[in-house]
């Protein structure tokens, strides 16, 4: 079948802002707010408009989604076209003021700046006590440890995945087709301390699911269900009351196949990097974006 992988050249260009690896790292790259990595900088959150009408919006309204940060041009549009009205969110506070109005959810999507673990755990867990669901943006890059530019994917996940306790490991429903990518995805994440659980298909992690019960879901956006009669995650996830309590990272993969061995053997690692815009990435974002907002 026609393999689901991006082309490699998308890899090359901007990062999460995040530095190659040490020469002798243990586990990859460096963590997104380590030394070298992203820095949360101080900065006063903007004023935002008041909103007298904090109560649900009237039907002929926009629907408003929670961003972070602010999205690109394009991504804007997608949105707005589709009924949309992009919220920008810097604080678990902000999260807070907007609940009253019903938000669809909150998306993070890391293109127009870096990402800090710690401001992303906050904004998840505001999010969370909410009922508001979540949706993540990634990308995911092939290279040599010491070529790596990017964070571990790992600190990413361990940031966003609620726990059931202290004393309980977050568990990660993974839903990836190639089994190297899967392989790999899978060491980093249990070296980490994370229970992971791999599904080759979205169909198959429907039946998965019900006996792991995930924290987390993660899976490659190509692979994500679009007709029509096709239950996947998002599906049983709300019917199981599960969907504004387990966030959800799509990511779309700049990995060559032919490399694939190599990721196989340990010598290449993967990495965040930017994610796909091509215009059926956007597409299938802001689709997604539609199903996870359903009332």
């Amino acid at each position: 079948g026609q393999s689901r992988l991006a082309p490699a050249t998308e890899a090359a260009g901007r990062s999460y802002a995040i530095g190659a690896p040490d020469a002798d790292a243990a586990e990859g790259p460096e963590p997104l707010d380590g030394p070298g990595g992203a820095v949360e900088v101080a900065d006063p959150p903007r004023p935002q408009p008041m909103d007298d009408e904090l109560p649900p919006e009237p039907l002929d309204n926009p629907r408003r989604l929670l961003v972070w940060p602010a999205p690109d041009v394009a991504t804007q549009q997608a949105l707005s076209d589709r009924g949309y009205r992009p919220v920008i969110v810097h604080s678990r506070e902000e999260v807070d003021a907007q609940i009253a109005a019903f938000p669809a959810a909150l998306f993070v999507d890391p293109l127009t700046g870096p990402i800090t673990r710690t401001a992303l755990q906050s904004l998840r867990q505001a999010a969370g006590a909410a009922e508001v669901p979540v949706l993540v943006t990634a990308g995911l890059g092939q290279a040599s440890r010491d070529a790596a530019y990017g964070a571990d994917p790992a600190v990413l996940l361990k940031a966003l995945a609620p726990r059931d306790s202290e004393q309980h490991p977050p568990r990660v429903l993974l839903i990836e087709e190639h089994a190297e990518i899967a392989l790999a995805l899978t060491g980093t994440l249990e070296r980490r301390g994370m229970q992971v659980a791999r599904a080759a298909s979205d169909a198959d992690a429907v039946t998965l699911a019900g006996q792991f019960r995930p924290n987390l879901v993660v899976m490659d956006l190509m692979q994500v269900h679009r007709q029509v009669g096709q239950a996947g995650i998002v599906d049983w996830l709300r019917a199981n009351g599960q969907l504004t309590r387990t966030p959800l990272v799509v990511y779309t993969a700049a990995v060559d196949a032919a490399d694939l061995p190599r990721l196989a053997s340990g010598e290449t690692v993967l990495f965040l990097a930017e994610r796909s815009t091509s215009a059926e990435v956007q597409e299938r974002i802001v689709d997604l974006l539609s199903r996870i907002g359903t009332n």
